[in-house]
């Protein structure tokens, strides 16, 4: 489901929160669209190849975007749902830099208009 202008990307004072749907043991790494939850918020859907335990596919996870949009490791954390598919990421950073940079990569994908 394409969510139109509605962003999983919410800005914050240090950075970006960035709400993630997780499909770990996927054949491969790869976005797979956003689509809107139950609770009306717009998430990234994610698939990585890694495997649901101890900690693997979390890894692969900010492994994956972080090679994807060039940004060190050390500025992503998991700062909700560690353990559950629902995730919300925190990536440090100039706010209005790493938004515009996440969303021209979504819209590029053909998941989000800017």
């Amino acid at each position: 489901m394409k969510t139109g202008n509605k962003s999983p990307v919410k800005q914050i004072s240090d950075g970006v929160r960035l709400l993630i749907r997780l499909t770990p043991s996927s054949s491969r790494d790869k976005f797979d669209r956003c689509e809107v939850d139950a609770l009306g918020e717009t998430r990234l859907r994610l698939s990585v190849t890694a495997i649901p335990e101890k900690g693997k596919a979390n890894a692969a996870l900010v492994k994956y975007l972080s090679k994807k949009w060039r940004l060190p490791k050390t500025t992503f954390s998991i700062i909700s749902g560690e353990t559950s598919r629902n995730k919300v990421l925190k990536i440090e950073g100039d706010p209005t830099a790493l938004k515009s940079l996440i969303e021209a990569d979504l819209a590029a994908n053909g998941f989000y208009k800017i």
